[in-house]
């Protein structure tokens, strides 16, 4: 089991900047890879990012790119979310998410941390 927790959201103005955090315990040793996603009210949950294998592949959504930067910290077992040039559209509940292998789909999940963008 893989238990994840985020910190860092909040209330920022447009333009502006916010860190996230997810801290991983349990098998953290197993997890193949850490992502973050988001659900926005009255949307589909969407990826936004995520950070693969031993060697640290990143990826993320067209709509962030440039934008947000996904990194990790092995020693802490935690995957940090930059998030500059913050828009109005990035409001949503942003949630962290581990996976074991790289066949499996997303199968632990935290409890989510608010962001939103004021205008």
């Amino acid at each position: 089991q893989v238990q994840l927790v985020e910190s860092g959201g909040g209330l920022v103005k447009a333009g502006g900047s916010l860190r996230l955090s997810c801290a991983a315990s349990g098998r953290t040793f197993s997890m193949y890879a850490m992502g973050w996603f988001r659900q926005a009210p009255g949307k589909e949950r969407e990826f936004v990012a995520e950070i693969r294998g031993s060697i640290g592949s990143l990826y993320y959504a067209d709509s962030v790119k440039g934008r947000f930067t996904i990194a990790r910290d092995i020693t802490k077992n935690t995957v940090y979310l930059q998030m500059n040039s913050l828009k109005p559209e990035d409001t949503a509940l942003y949630l962290c998410a581990a996976k074991l292998t790289s066949r499996t789909s997303y199968g632990y999940w935290g409890q989510g941390t608010q962001v939103t963008v004021s205008s």
